[in-house]
């Protein structure tokens, strides 16, 4: 594995660190799962790539949920892959260099569609009651990215021989 493999899979596996972290960043609602886990998936698809930033946002929503003692059950596993969807999907915007539309991508995806499926078990007042937490969590986790990103993809962190201060 070269150098630049192995920078790769560090930031991979800070990414999902950082996923975690956001992961205990809860957001007041009733449904607990509903944090800033999002926030390093977006930022590994931006600078690792759609498959990484995918399995960072599928591992962060499981471990949120987790965290929450999984009270949506196996549905959150369908969030999981949701999540992964969207993130993928960002990604694919991003690198094309659609950066806005991957951003409002992700946050209508995330808000609007995600949550769709749940609607025939658990009724439209119940995402009705989650929109604005899950809105504004999504907004704030694009946000980060939004600032984040371009800063380190501008520092060609992964392309160059040494880290700073490594």
């Amino acid at each position: 594995m070269g150098n630049l493999h192995l920078k790769q899979f560090a930031a991979l596996i800070l990414c999902i660190s950082l996923s975690v972290v956001g992961a205990l960043l809860k957001f007041p609602t009733h449904l607990g799962s509903i944090a800033l886990d999002s926030a390093p998936a977006l930022v590994a698809g931006a600078l690792l790539g759609k498959k990484e930033g995918a399995l960072v946002a599928a591992v962060g929503h499981l471990l949120s949920a987790w965290f929450a003692g999984f009270q949506l059950g196996a549905f959150h596993g369908l969030i999981a892959l949701e999540m992964a969807v969207l993130v993928y999907i960002f990604s694919l915007l991003f690198h094309k260099g659609w950066r806005k539309t991957a951003h409002a991508a992700f946050f209508i995806g995330n808000v609007f569609l995600a949550p769709l499926p749940l609607i025939f078990s658990f009724g439209g007042m119940f995402i009705v009651a989650v929109l604005p937490a899950l809105a504004i969590a999504t907004a704030l986790n694009a946000a980060i990215c939004f600032i984040v990103a371009p800063v380190l993809l501008k520092t060609n962190i992964l392309d160059r021989g040494k880290m700073h201060n490594a």
